[in-house]
């Protein structure tokens, strides 16, 4: 099975590389989701940081964009908020705008001073005497996740590890019914998908489901405004000055972001580290040697992983970048999935390397006022998933291919077959 797997891979990377290196670059569109869903994207931002690294795409089926491909010119756009505006007004962080509707402002999509007064309320769930307050609990839960998983047959890790981890800690985040916590899954699915990734039927079903979330979201709203200050999400959120008079879509949108942002990372960095160390079997001998080198591993798996594959950004005004002229209102969309492969910043970026000098450098999290609010949460829930899954198995295997995401922004997994021995 093993080296059927190889090959193939080997065969559409071969593949991918000739299309890539055969196109103008006039022709270029890195963000084509086919290239994430069939793991392809690699050679084609290979070539833009070589040769047109802050590129124009004029040949997509979506708005003209442009795609910043290297470490440093990201971390310039991601650091420049007063040039670079994230307001959902705006067209928001995505490379494609939200659909009329879906446009919910969230501290993500908003400048300054709105993002840090909304930001600000949500911060004390992710203190690091919070954190080890959470630390026991998301450890008592992998235990008993791992400890059910089958033997000698196989199993969906996405569905039977990274999902089941994901969404309790999610459902504990923002004191959810415990008992319908998929539904947080299924929410965060409904919001980031494409219309060709069939998770949806249609703009109708998601419409429909989308608003299950916000009346469910809006009642828990009503019932924790009149309660006494909890220390969950939601109630954080109602009982601080800046967020506690916010509209409903605006609500929608926080919650949205809160759900997407605590789902996607987490899960599919989860799944994407058993898939590396399958694939980099040196580097999995490597830390059952010395399982202390879970903490530099975990940085590295988010940067090889890169769960969110962009951010986007709509010029203010007028300015240069990477020796090209950006107009006033143009879409700019920095490729982290890119950036995290840049040989001027990253030595040997295309190799899987568990014990990384300066492993958190990687531009995963982003940079600047919008860098991830849950990083810390995020690292704590691989390091100790790891942490377990060492104690209880000799090996994870990889026994097919993962299917991946059809998204050029989450950039995950749906299914990823594995056994235990």
């Amino acid at each position: 099975m093993h080296g059927t797997i190889e090959i193939d891979n080997a065969a559409r990377q071969r593949a991918a590389r000739e299309e890539a290196y055969a196109t103008p670059l006039s022709q270029f569109h890195p963000g084509a989701p086919r290239h994430f869903r069939d793991d392809t994207l690699w050679p084609w931002f290979e070539r833009l940081r070589a040769e047109e690294p802050v590129h124009y795409c004029t040949n997509a089926p979506i708005a003209p964009y442009w795609s910043v491909t290297k470490y440093n010119d990201i971390m310039h756009v991601d650091t420049s908020h007063q040039i670079f505006s994230s307001d959902s007004t705006l067209g928001g962080i995505s490379i494609r705008d939200a659909p009329q509707g879906y446009d919910w402002p969230s501290f993500i999509a908003m400048d300054e001073p709105r993002h840090s007064a909304q930001r600000k309320t949500v911060s004390p769930m992710f203190t690091p005497d919070h954190l080890d307050e959470l630390a026991v609990l998301i450890r008592g839960r992998t235990q008993k996740v791992l400890d059910g998983l089958p033997r000698n047959e196989t199993f969906n890790f996405v569905e039977r590890v990274s999902i089941e981890l994901t969404t309790q800690m999610l459902a504990t985040l923002f004191d959810f019914p415990f008992a319908q916590r998929r539904k947080l899954t299924r929410w965060s699915d409904v919001a980031t998908a494409l219309p060709k990734s069939m998770i949806v039927a249609s703009e109708e079903e998601r419409r429909s489901e989308l608003n299950e979330c916000a009346a469910t979201f809006a009642a828990m709203w009503n019932e924790r405004v009149n309660s006494e200050p909890r220390n969950d999400l939601l109630s954080m959120m109602a009982h601080h000055d800046a967020t506690r008079q916010m509209d409903r879509d605006n609500l929608i949108g926080n919650i949205l972001l809160l759900i997407v942002g605590g789902n996607d990372t987490t899960r599919n960095t989860m799944t994407g580290s058993v898939l590396a160390l399958n694939q980099n079997p040196d580097q999995f001998a490597k830390l059952r040697a010395n399982p202390a080198l879970i903490d530099t591993m975990v940085p590295e798996v988010i940067r090889w992983q890169t769960p969110l594959a962009h951010m986007r950004r709509t010029a203010l005004q007028d300015t240069e970048l990477g020796g090209k002229t950006i107009k006033k209102g143009d879409r700019v969309v920095m490729w982290y999935v890119s950036g995290n492969r840049d040989d001027e910043v990253i030595e040997r970026p295309n190799e899987f390397i568990i014990d990384r000098k300066r492993a958190k450098i990687h531009l995963s999290f982003g940079f600047g006022i919008h860098r991830c609010v849950g990083m810390r949460l995020a690292e704590l829930q691989l390091k100790i998933v790891w942490e377990e899954m060492l104690k209880r198995f000799e090996r994870i295997e990889v026994v097919g291919e993962p299917k991946r995401v059809y998204s050029s922004f989450v950039k995950g997994y749906e299914s990823l077959p594995v056994r235990i021995s």
